[in-house]
C-alpha cells in the first residue's frame, strides 16, 4: 500500500508488517479498506488501543477490548454492540488493524 509516497508493507490479512509505519494517514487508509470512515468515536478507541499496546505489548481480544473501553470510556461505550457498529465484524481485529497493531492472539 502506498501512502503519501511511502510504501507500507501489509501482511496477507492486511495488518502492518512494521508497527512503526503507522500514522493517522495510514489509519485512514486501512479504515477505508474496511469501508469505515473514521470519526471521533473511532479515534477514541484507536488511541485507547495504542496506549494499551504500548503498556502491554499485545492487542486485546474482543472481551478484553469491551472491558477496556468500559473502564476508560464509560459503560455506554463499553458494549459489544457499540464496538461492532464502529468496527464491524470482530471489533478487536478490525480496530487493531486500523490502529496499526498486530492481530489479537485469541481472534480467529
Amino acid at each position: 500500500m502506498e501512502i503519501n509516497g511511502r510504501e507500507i508493507a501489509l501482511d496477507k490479512e492486511g495488518y502492518l508488517v512494521e508497527l512503526a509505519d503507522w500514522d493517522e494517514d495510514v489509519a485512514i487508509s486501512l479504515a477505508s479498506q474496511e469501508e469505515i470512515t473514521l470519526d471521533p468515536a473511532h479515534w477514541e478507541v484507536i488511541n485507547l488501543l495504542r496506549i494499551f499496546y504500548s503498556r502491554h505489548q499485545m492487542s486485546p481480544a474482543n472481551r478484553a477490548l469491551v472491558n477496556l473501553v468500559k473502564r476508560d470510556l464509560g459503560a455506554d461505550k463499553g458494549k459489544s454492540i457499540y464496538l461492532m457498529k464502529l468496527f464491524r465484524g470482530s471489533p478487536a481485529k478490525t480496530a487493531s488493524k486500523i490502529s496499526g497493531l498486530p492481530k489479537p492472539e485469541n481472534c480467529l
